[in-house]
Order: C-alpha cells, then sequence, then structure tokens
C-alpha cells in the first residue's frame, strides 16, 4: 500500500529572519520527505511537504516549533494529492 501524502503548510509568527527556511529543509531531509519551502511578502513560511505520511507528519509537527529563535503561532494544512514530483527538499528564492 501505498501512503504517500502531500501537504501545503503556512507557517505565521516570527518565521522569517530565524533560519527557519534552512532548518526545515535540514530536518525534511533528514526524514527523507520532498518538497520546498519559501519566505511569503507577508512574513509567513509556506512549504510543500510530499512522503510517507509518517514522516510528512513529523515534518509537520517540528514546523509547529521551528527553530529555537522562532515564534510559531499558527500553522495551517491544506492537504493535497501527492504527485511523486520531489526527489529532494529545497529551499525555493
Amino acid at each position: 500500500m501505498d501512503d504517500t501524502v502531500r501537504a501545503r503548510i503556512r507557517v505565521s509568527g516570527r518565521v522569517q529572519g530565524v533560519f527557519f527556511r534552512q532548518t526545515t529543509a535540514e530536518e525534511a531531509n533528514r526524514l527523507g520527505v520532498g518538497g520546498w519551502v519559501r519566505n511569503l511578502p507577508d512574513g509567513d513560511v509556506e512549504a510543500v511537504i510530499e512522503g510517507p505520511s509518517r514522516d510528512v507528519d513529523r515534518l509537520i509537527a517540528w514546523c509547529h516549533h521551528g527553530p529555537p529563535a522562532a515564534r510559531v503561532d499558527d500553522v495551517s494544512i491544506s492537504w493535497e494529492t501527492a504527485t511523486g514530483q520531489f526527489a529532494r527538499f529545497n529551499i525555493q528564492y
């Protein structure tokens, strides 16, 4: 059974200028999930995460606190259809 899932998340709070993207990418690659993370003009961070549901859930849980200097106020999640297009997780600039 294929349990690959895809989530689009938006993280708000003090999440820019605190290495949120970098540490999210490091955690995602440690977990072996694919996708990307980027800063948004309004100060939020957005990510698309795809992989085994257990590992996607683990990365989402990590995003609820982020790196030590971050202050996460909210994480919104939209579930999408997995496409299998991501070999790795990267930072979009």
